[in-house]
Formats: C-alpha cells, structure tokens, sequence
C-alpha cells in the first residue's frame, strides 16, 4: 500500500529513501591488527619471575602444547626457570569421585593463607573424554573462596589421556608456579582411585581423601593408593555420618597394619573432618606439619626430591623417544600399511609392532 505522506494533501513533506543496514564488524578492522604479540622466551622468563599471573597461565599454556614447534621454547622456559624453583611444599591430593576434593581443596587452601601466609598455586586436573577428547575443567567453579582470593592461582588441565591421575606437563608446571613465587603446591588428581603413582612422584605430601561406606578392611587392603599415602581422611563427617566416618577410620587404621613400613619411618594417620563445614581442618594440617618436621629430621625429605627428580628425567627420556617414534615421516608412512595388516588378519599386533621398532631403529 501506499504510503500517505506520498499523498497530493502532503506535498509539501519529503520522505528521504531508508539508510541500508551496516554490518555489524568494522570495515575499518584489518584482520590480525589486534592479535597478541608472541612473548620471546626472556620476556615470558621475565614476567615469570616477576609474579605475573597472566604471563604464568601464557607460560602453563605454552608447556602443555603437544605442537612440535613449541616444544623448544617450552624447554628453554623451563630451563632458565629451574633456579628459581624448588623452594615450595608440594602437596598431591587424591580419592575417589564424590570424596570431595575440590571442596576441601577450597577449605584447606584458605586455612593455609591465614594460618601460614604465602602464595598457593592449585592444578587441578580433569579427566578427558575417550570419545570427544575434551574435558569440562570446572573444578574452579567448587573453589570459590581461592578463586578470589589475591594470593592463590587455580589452573584446570585435562588429563588429555596420560595415566598416573596427572596430565602431561603437571612436572613443568610446578617449575614455572615456584619459579612465579608460588610456596605452596597442591596437585588435585583426576580421582582415579588406584593408579596416582604419577602424583606421588612429584609431591613431598600424597593426602587420600576417602569417604564413609566404601568397604571394610579387605578393601582397603586391596587398594594399592593406601600403600604410597602419607596421610588418610575421611570426609563429610557431619550430621547423621559422624559414627559411619569414624567406623570406616578404624578400619582404615586396621588396614594399614597389613602394610610394610614406608620408605620414609613415618606411619601414615586417618583423621575425620567436614570440608564441606570446615571442621577438623586444623588437625588435618597439624598432621602434615608433623610429617614435615619428621622427614626433614631424618633427611627423607631431600631424599625423595631427589628420587622424584631421577624418575622425570627417565620419564622425560620415554616421552620424548616415543614422541620421536611417531614423528618419524617413514613410520607414519608404515603406520597406515601396518594398521590394515593387523585389521586384516595376515599379521599379529605384536608382529607388526616389533617390524615397525625394527624398522625406526634401522633407520637411525
């Protein structure tokens, strides 16, 4: 229809033609005129060193990469990063899924800041998909009392598939966290429940978080966790659950009278507490500074750095053999035939194995 201000009785009145819309990004924006400028490696070193928790997450990024070309920068940070670490306490912290971890992670870290001072760094690690390869990292989200706190930097990282209840690259990072002024460390598992080897063998301090109702003495003998904890808790003893969480601490007690004595002469304790009301936190913290003082008395603790730091380098050798294998350009080749062999039938997966290491090693 038309319309009436085009009318002989509107003469006078001039109705101007409507302005195209505009889209909505600016025709004046280049593409790429914003984009981060790449840190040289003594800039991010620099930055490290200084406290920057931007510069950090960039660092932890950068170290958790899996592309080839930022595995040299990554080792050059670490390296001139090195000095400056091994000056905090590590602390690994495990148990089942439900336990409560990253409430008491919460809990424990905030006791910690009031009671001790200091800079704490939390890597909480989140197990991946098998099927889409992806991890929800929202650990951060049960932490709300460290994630606003100024002296605390919470750091989700996927498992993306490495076993141990840690992720590829936790070992680094504690480097670059120390080498950031960070004094205390925990290393929150993926919960797994029996296989964080990986997580003792970075930690002076390997904490089990349990819950009432899980089994009876036999259980906890068959967990092989219970063998490398220096210390046991049972969570969520509040309510109507005080007498269960202190029947399952007895017979967490009678179960580790089945084990040989630790490395370090110390007999691991099993304490109850609420890390979802706060209660029993102190003795929980009392207990670890009993450890400390114990180990470093009889010279385990040194012991055990050490250990650790002749464990990662073997563990660096394997990764770095393996990672070299797969680069390969003529076994990525016989990878493919191989594969339809085994898939086919007409060899042995372990056959084929075996030609392809023959042929890697033929090749060098």
């Amino acid at each position: 229809m038309e319309h009436p201000e085009n009318s002989e009785e509107y003469k006078g009145l001039q109705v101007n033609s409507g302005v195209e819309q505009q889209s909505i990004v600016n025709p004046y924006l280049k593409h790429g005129r914003y984009r981060r400028r790449e840190m040289t490696v003594g800039e991010m070193v620099e930055g490290i060193v200084k406290g920057d928790i931007t510069v950090l997450s960039q660092a932890v990024t950068l170290v958790e990469s899996i592309h080839p070309d930022h595995y040299a920068r990554a080792q050059e940070v670490i390296d001139r990063c090195l000095p400056y670490s091994g000056k905090s306490v590590r602390i690994g912290i495990s148990g089942v899924p439900g336990a409560g971890k990253s409430t008491s992670i919460d809990e424990f870290g905030i006791h910690l800041l009031k009671e001790k001072g200091g800079r704490l760094a939390v890597l909480a690690i989140d197990p991946s998909s098998e099927r889409s390869k992806g991890s929800i990292l929202g650990d951060k989200t049960r932490m709300e009392k460290l994630a606003v706190h100024p002296d605390s930097f919470i750091r989700p990282s996927p498992s993306a598939g490495s076993l141990g209840g840690v992720a590829r690259k936790t070992r680094e990072t504690i480097i670059l966290c120390e080498a950031a002024g960070f004094d205390k460390i925990f290393v929150e598992t993926v919960g797994v429940g029996q296989s964080e080897t990986a997580c003792h063998s970075m930690v002076d301090f390997f904490l089990l978080i349990q819950v009432a109702g899980t089994g009876d003495e036999l259980q906890g003998i068959k967990r092989g966790i219970m063998e490398i904890s220096d210390g046991i808790v049972i969570n969520k003893c509040d309510g109507d659950n005080v007498d269960r969480c202190q029947m399952a601490a007895t017979n967490f007690r009678n179960a580790l009278h089945f084990f040989p004595m630790p490395e370090s002469g110390w007999t691991p304790k099993v304490l109850c507490y609420s890390g979802f009301y706060g209660t029993g936190v102190k003795e929980v913290w009392d207990m670890i500074y009993q450890y400390f003082d114990f180990v470093k008395a009889n010279g385990y603790f040194d012991y055990r750095r050490n250990e650790q730091a002749k464990y990662w380098m073997y563990e660096t050798i394997n990764e770095n053999l393996r990672m070299h294998f797969y680069n390969n350009p003529e076994i990525k080749e016989r990878l493919i035939t191989a594969e339809q062999d085994v898939l086919q039938g007409r060899q042995t997966s372990f056959i084929a194995a075996q030609r392809l290491l023959d042929s890697y090693f033929n090749s060098l």
